[in-house]
């Protein structure tokens, strides 16, 4: 006989959570969802989910899960008026999909697990929209690991490989480590689709041509066609999210006191870009970035 599913508690549903949710809704999960937008819950509802009036409602669930934009809006949903605080219930899993920053994870899984017996697990994704909707995100967890061990049938509909990686904020670190080589990848992508156009190559042809060797990866794969076509919708992640990322990693570094001048100069390329009115752009835009310059020069 199969295990009951647990109950799930859902909020944030943007490009990662409205497709995260979904496959949850049709691996059979009852799932009651919140989102600061009520609209966005419609294809959501008409799935079989449950709205929640307030986020703190998502906490008569066993499970909650948090997939924000930043670590503002997850302290929002934390310790706002009608935020998980806020509410009676006790000894639930609250599951952080959002990438935030380590030490107020560190913070909120303490205060949580004090006051109301909370277990919270940091566990950042990596795949883009496209993994969320395939079911096959990396995940990199942080936290309790027994209660890890509770919610990993449930990530198993969301994932390909769920990683522990150490107690809590380890999953955000590990997530800003991630974060950190897939910035750099797509400025530096972004560097050679305009070298290679302007010198005359068939850049149409380099991801192609660099599959399977040292240079290749998912995001040259992705983002050197975007690129050379000037594909930019729609839209599957943000330069605002690599900017945020990158910054994290920079202010990490500083109260760790290494450093990190590579990721350091990519936050300023990518601060250099949303300043220009990419901020909600796909990152595939970088390219525009790279031909104004040499439009320019």
């Amino acid at each position: 006989m199969a295990e009951p599913k647990l109950s799930i508690g859902f909020a944030g549903i943007g490009l990662m959570g409205l497709p995260m949710t979904q496959r949850l809704l049709q691996a059979g999960y009852a799932v009651q969802v919140w989102n600061r937008s009520p609209e966005k819950l419609a294809p959501l509802l008409a799935l079989g989910a449950t709205a929640a009036n307030h986020s703190h409602e998502l906490l008569h669930n066993e499970v909650v899960c948090l997939c924000l934009a930043d670590t503002e809006a997850v302290k929002q949903v934390v310790y706002g008026e009608q935020g998980l605080l806020s509410a009676s219930q006790r000894d639930k899993i609250i599951i952080d999909f959002s990438s935030v920053k380590p030490d107020f994870t560190q913070q909120v899984s303490q205060e949580l697990f004090t006051k109301a017996g909370h277990r919270w697990l940091d566990i950042p994704v990596s795949g883009g929209v496209q993994g969320a909707v395939n079911g096959s995100l990396v995940m990199m967890a942080g936290g309790d690991q027994a209660a890890l061990e509770q919610v990993r049938p449930l990530l198993a509909h969301l994932s390909s490989r769920v990683s522990y990686m150490g107690p809590s904020g380890a999953g955000q670190t590990t997530k800003i480590c991630n974060q950190m080589l897939v910035a750099s990848n797509a400025l530096v992508i972004a560097e050679v689709v305009a070298l290679a156009s302007k010198a005359g190559v068939d850049s149409m042809q380099l991801a192609s041509a660099l599959a399977g060797g040292f240079a290749d990866s998912k995001p040259l794969q992705i983002l050197a066609p975007q690129m050379v076509s000037r594909s930019f919708e729609p839209i599957k992640w943000h330069v605002r999210t690599l900017l945020k990322d990158l910054d994290m990693a920079t202010e990490l570094a500083k109260s760790l006191q290494t450093a990190v001048p590579m990721s350091g100069s990519a936050a300023e390329l990518m601060r250099l870009h949303a300043s220009n009115g990419y901020a909600d752009q796909d990152p595939a835009t970088l390219i525009e970035q790279y031909l104004k310059e040499a439009t320019c020069n």
